[in-house]
């Protein structure tokens, strides 16, 4: 176990980007598989940062790993170290700070504008970016805001796309881990569930268009998600 721990649910929602991030920074980390049983019996206590990954299933299915991944956050909460959520990973924050998860009557896909909610009060998570920013999205649940949290953003076809709690917990409803190839194997393997007739979902094409681009300005983004993180941590994202 290292001092940072990424949680993921299945084998085609890794880290990407964040793992990236960490490795130029010279930065060991663990990367446990929840769904396969692997937090069981881990130190709780050892991580300085959490990171929680996505995934396809939902928070409300029967699976036994989410009540041992909920509880395990629970701890992590208390222990007041910095966590973030990506999509699945946000949604689990949200429950284990008491917030509902529900069913959208559609599925948000592709890349989607968000707005920024914090005008009156900045937030430091979102201090590197704009007004509205475009994530790649993916996910037909949505979190409700926990008792005690701040809307952070929102789009048009996901009211709540992100909230923090406290100084040092980030939930997301998007996936600013994305890279290049991650969105090309999507598309590969999982276009057949997209309905592009959906106002709510681009089509292939639109998500594949300029992607280069688009990767580039998200991972912008995201590293700026992650900077805020590991500076909590007292952990450096300068590249060694």
């Amino acid at each position: 176990m290292n001092d940072i721990l990424v949680i993921t649910h299945i084998d085609y929602c890794p880290p990407a980007h964040l793992g990236k991030v960490l490795e130029q920074a010279g930065h060991a980390f663990t990367v446990l598989r929840a769904d396969l049983g692997e937090l069981n019996g881990i130190d709780l206590d050892r991580p300085k940062a959490v990171a929680v990954m996505g995934g396809p299933m939902s928070v409300n299915d029967p699976l036994p790993w989410i009540d041992t991944e909920v509880a395990a956050l629970k701890h992590f909460i208390r222990r007041d170290i910095p966590l973030m959520g990506h999509c699945l990973g946000g949604q689990l924050l949200a429950k284990a700070l008491g917030g509902e998860i529900s069913r959208m009557p559609y599925t948000e896909s592709g890349w989607q504008s968000l707005q920024r909610l914090d005008q009156a009060a900045p937030s430091p998570w979102l201090a590197h970016l704009p007004q509205t920013f475009a994530v790649f999205q993916w996910h037909g649940d949505s979190f409700a805001i926990p008792a005690g949290a701040k809307p952070l953003l929102s789009s048009t076809w996901c009211r709540n796309q992100g909230f923090s709690w406290g100084d040092k917990l980030l939930a997301l409803q998007g996936h600013p881990e994305m890279n290049e190839a991650l969105v090309r194997q999507w598309l590969g393997d999982w276009h057949h569930l997209l309905d592009d007739s959906q106002p709510s979902q681009q089509s292939r094409a639109q998500m594949l268009e300029d992607l280069p681009e688009k990767i580039a300005e998200l991972n912008r983004v995201a590293e700026g998600f992650y900077r805020h993180w590991l500076a909590l941590a007292e952990l450096s994202c300068a590249a060694r």
